[in-house]
């Protein structure tokens, strides 16, 4: 019991740190995932010398955070904003995922001498992009909303694909017609589970009238968590599970949405300190260093060669102007993942597994500082910059259970197509009605001569039958004016 205030202590220190390491990486311009693998390294064997041996519980800790963090992606991704990319998306998670290992595995086995089933092993370690990275990295940059969906729908979705041919290639699983089937079954049922739970889970919670406003975000996290499970328990991706139950969840009507976005983002950044620290802790840079020039052989491998290569097929079909295939290409970010999936064959005892664990540690550290530092710079210089797309509104929903009706707060946007339009042009449908408007500070009824104005906040109240279509109609006339239905925007 002497040591529980030293451990709670010694995390908080941590976590503060790790807190505050994001406002210097913001300063420097350095990934705030780099910090946190290094507080880890400083907190392990070369320094204070805690240590984690363990692989076969880093392996498990670290799946467990990424299934946080595909929950906070999921959770916080905007339907709107990936629809249009969402077949580019699922192909560059698919089909570049199968190249990129083809590639990188060809390529390995003839320039580090591994057998076959290693260099394709080191292929499907290394062919995810990283969850963690994308999300906290992209979401920062102002680029075009289209490239950005692609690489967020890819980076949700490619961890299934890899952890399958992973563990696949780890156990040494027989490579007949067979493993294709298998392949897809997992995709699909991962799929169904997660559609499943996520449209049953969205179902319960705008039905449910819990007692506290902070039950609906642990609920909402519970159910994405519960996706993983049943997809596992299925022999399915609970990985693809997670991600589509909290993609669906997140662009539901759900109650106090904008409190269970905070509470995923703060749990997903929880997740990337806690992921990272974990394997910093789990190097031994005396072995990294013998790992330094397989780690640079992978990683210049896969950023010049396997990942625009399997841009550039899969993205064929889609005509993708070659300044976009450039930034797709680097943009596929390396971070947690590929060393908590180099986890799977160290923990299974494979030959020559610590070397994959050490070299893809040395890679993820070298391409987050290369690429994570230029992706701004590359954006600006390929002019994919999105400074002045405007961004959706925020709408968040309060239940009134006894009166069977709802509350919508909505907030005005910079750049919205809301701006100037008169009340009597919103057009809200029956029984929905906007009865309050907080403008620099101060609130007063709307007249029907009211004109709404950026940084405008409204409160709507709507019955239960009304309120989709109410939210509906606000997030059309957000994007396309008073005139929305006539341009064929429908607010989905």
């Amino acid at each position: 019991m002497a040591e529980l205030p030293v451990v709670l202590g010694l995390g908080a220190a941590v976590l503060l740190a790790s807190v505050l390491a994001v406002r210097l990486s913001t300063r420097v311009g350095l990934p705030s995932l780099l910090l946190y693998l290094l507080l880890g390294v400083l907190l392990g064997k070369a320094g204070f010398g805690i240590q984690l041996t363990d692989p076969t519980l880093t392996q498990s800790l670290g799946l467990a955070a990424l299934v946080l963090i595909l929950t906070e992606g999921g959770l916080t991704t905007r339907w709107s904003s990936v629809k249009p990319a969402l077949a580019q998306g699922i192909v560059l998670s698919t089909v570049a995922v199968g190249l990129s290992v083809a590639i990188t595995g060809a390529a390995l086995h003839w320039l580090l001498g591994l057998d076959w089933r290693m260099a394709l092993l080191w292929g499907a370690v290394l062919a995810s992009t990283d969850s963690a990275a994308v999300f906290s990295v992209l979401r920062t940059l102002g680029i075009r909303r289209r490239l950005v969906g692609a690489l967020e729908i890819e980076s949700g979705l490619n961890d299934a694909p890899a952890y399958i041919a992973v563990v696949v290639l780890a156990e040494g699983s027989r490579l007949d017609w067979t493993l294709p089937l298998l392949v897809v079954y997992e995709l699909l049922a991962g799929l169904a589970v997660g559609a499943a739970l996520g449209w049953l889970g969205a179902w319960a919670l705008r039905r449910a009238a819990l007692p506290a406003t902070g039950l609906y975000p642990l609920a909402t996290v519970a159910m994405c968590v519960v996706a993983y499970a049943c997809g596992q328990f299925a022999h399915a991706s609970g990985l693809l599970a997670t991600y589509v139950a909290a993609l669906i969840l997140g662009n539901a009507r759900l109650p106090h949405r904008s409190d269970t976005v905070s509470f995923a983002e703060g749990m997903g950044w929880l997740a990337q300190i806690g992921l990272f620290v974990l394997l910093g802790l789990f190097a031994t840079p005396e072995r990294l260093l013998s790992a330094v020039v397989p780690g640079l052989v992978a990683g210049a491998v896969v950023l010049l060669l396997a990942r625009p290569l399997s841009v550039l097929v899969s993205q064929l079909p889609f005509r993708v102007p070659w300044r976009e295939q450039v930034f797709l290409s680097w943009a596929g970010l390396r971070g947690a993942v590929p060393i908590v999936l180099a986890m799977i064959p160290l923990a299974l005892g494979l030959p020559d597994a610590q070397r994959l664990v050490d070299a893809v540690f040395v890679l993820v550290v070298v391409l987050t500082l290369v690429q994570g530092t230029t992706l701004s710079r590359l954006a600006g210089v390929l002019g994919l910059s999105a400074e002045t797309e405007p961004k959706e509104i925020e709408v968040d929903s309060a239940a009134l259970d006894e009166l069977q009706a709802a509350l919508l707060q909505v907030r005005i946007q910079r750049g919205s197509r809301l701006h100037g339009v008169y009340l009597t042009e919103l057009r809200l449908p029956a029984g929905a009605s906007l009865s309050l408007i907080v403008r620099d500070g101060k609130s007063f009824t709307p007249q029907r001569t009211t004109r709404l104005q950026e940084g405008d906040q409204l409160l709507v109240v709507a019955t239960e039958s009304a309120l989709e279509t109410a939210e509906r109609r606000l997030r059309a006339v957000d994007r396309a004016g008073p005139l929305a239905r006539w341009r064929g925007e429908s607010g989905r």
